[in-house]
């Protein structure tokens, strides 16, 4: 006899399910919106919150993490809006133009929409969804995933920004999204699209921050669509407050000849998942994906990758930095697949760790999935303490013990950072880099 077992839900998955049956008429978007966003949480609603019996999600166990869901985040009130102020200013004096969210709600005020580029429009998120946006056909369509959080993002996806870059033109300063989370115990749900045409170029800056003392939970996805001979860079700073759990999705589609960078930087947030999905969609692409992630007290991040080589003739090359101290673990899971017909792939992967204290602790786990013959590919992992010999090198040249410490963790991460094409803003993530190993001593 075939008992049928069903999985037991938890208090989050309860309360995720209430909030949707509760709001899912309020959110923005009727008609064709609305069915993606049913559809979206059946698939959730089907299999639940990601688990470590999911393979995927094997080192990030959010249904353990996630114990409660936290009501949905208010609009933000004057309050807020005077704090988010200041954010952003992580990027020191890098000039951008900012796009400003606060509790995951755009505000027009706080943003720089004036004097547009040619060829460049940005808009709301909530907007493009409650009317009849050209661009909205494309979201969930950018790549094909099936992921438990993406899918739960679709179904409550509030607000973000909806950017499209014509062909040929080219954004005078970085476009940056600044996610601001109040002082209040709650779950936000943004989602942005980006849609950059033919031989455009565009630098895209996501920072991600909140109060440290407030318990929130963010569920934020972008999806990215980059056209033949485009150039786009992307950088993510995720500074979230100390108890915050904070899940992105980056889903990506590159066309042919197209010049794609990805770079992200992890200083913050309690339990972060910080995922990527890119597809090779054109010949001729060259990609460099790369992150650093810094970790202190008993911080959780989990950088997981899944690069598809579609087609034949590209180039990418991922490279992931993470120093841990204190009880902070660090996870990688980096997966290449280089799919039939893909021939002339050239792909490399390289994960390394630097542990600082004896409770640190890094989880490596690059992957190759090959289905052509005449390809060349690699990866390698790497995890350990500073070398000894070193230290004892810059300690006989009369450098104290912890700035010894610090040029090398700064040398061992500035490899990743190295590879960001924005000059001003390399200089700003290494002087963060030191502000970090400066609050170890």
């Amino acid at each position: 006899m075939n008992v049928e077992v069903k999985p037991v839900k938890t208090a989050a998955e309860l309360g995720l399910a209430n909030t949707f049956a509760a709001v899912k008429n309020k959110l923005p978007g009727n008609g064709t919106v609305a069915a993606l966003r049913e559809l979206a949480f059946s698939r959730f609603d089907a299999h639940g919150l990601p688990h470590r019996r999911v393979e995927e999600w094997k080192y990030t166990d959010l249904r353990a993490l996630m114990r409660d869901a936290k009501p949905l985040a208010p609009p933000p009130d004057a309050a807020d809006k005077a704090r988010a102020k200041t954010a952003g200013s992580v990027i020191g004096d890098v000039e951008s133009r900012r796009i400003v969210f606060v509790n995951g709600a755009f505000v027009c005020e706080l943003s720089d929409l004036a004097g547009l580029e040619k060829g460049l429009s940005i808009r709301s998120m909530a907007q493009a969804l409650a009317g009849s946006d050209s661009l909205t056909p494309q979201i969930g369509n950018v790549v094909a995933v099936d992921d438990a959080a993406v899918a739960l993002n679709t179904a409550l996806m509030g607000d973000g920004a909806v950017i499209h870059v014509a062909a040929g033109a080219a954004t005078e300063r970085p476009l940056h999204l600044v996610f601001f989370n109040s002082d209040t115990p709650m779950s936000l749900f943004t989602r942005s699209l980006v849609v950059v045409e033919e031989g455009a170029r565009a630098m895209l800056i996501e920072s991600h921050e909140g109060d440290e003392d407030t318990d929130y939970q963010v569920n934020t996805a972008l999806e990215l669509k980059v056209g033949d001979r485009a150039h786009v860079d992307h950088v993510k700073l995720i500074g979230e407050g100390a108890k915050a759990l904070h899940v992105s999705s980056l889903m990506a589609a590159v066309g042919a000849q197209a010049r794609f960078n990805a770079f992200s930087f992890l200083t913050g947030g309690a339990a972060v998942r910080n995922q990527m999905f890119l597809h090779f969609a054109g010949a001729e692409t060259v990609a460099g994906i790369r992150g650093v992630s810094l970790l202190n007290g008993r911080q959780h991040a989990d950088n997981t990758l899944v690069v598809d080589h579609a087609v034949g003739g590209c180039q990418s090359r991922e490279l992931f930095k993470a120093v841990a101290d204190g009880e902070g673990r660090s996870i990688f899971q980096g997966k290449i697949t280089v799919r039939p017909g893909a021939q002339k792939t050239d792909a490399k992967m390289m994960t390394q760790a630097l542990l600082l204290s004896e409770r640190a602790e890094a989880t490596n786990k690059p992957e190759l999935e090959i289905f052509a013959d005449d390809v060349q590919c690699g990866h390698g992992a790497t995890a350990g303490a500073l070398d000894q010999n070193l230290l004892f090198y810059l300690k006989a040249r009369g450098i104290p013990q912890s700035e010894a410490e610090a040029l090398l963790i700064q040398s061992f991460v500035g490899e990743a950072v190295e590879g960001i094409e924005h000059a001003g803003l390399r200089e700003v993530l290494m002087e963060a880099v030191a502000a970090w190993v400066a609050t170890r001593s």
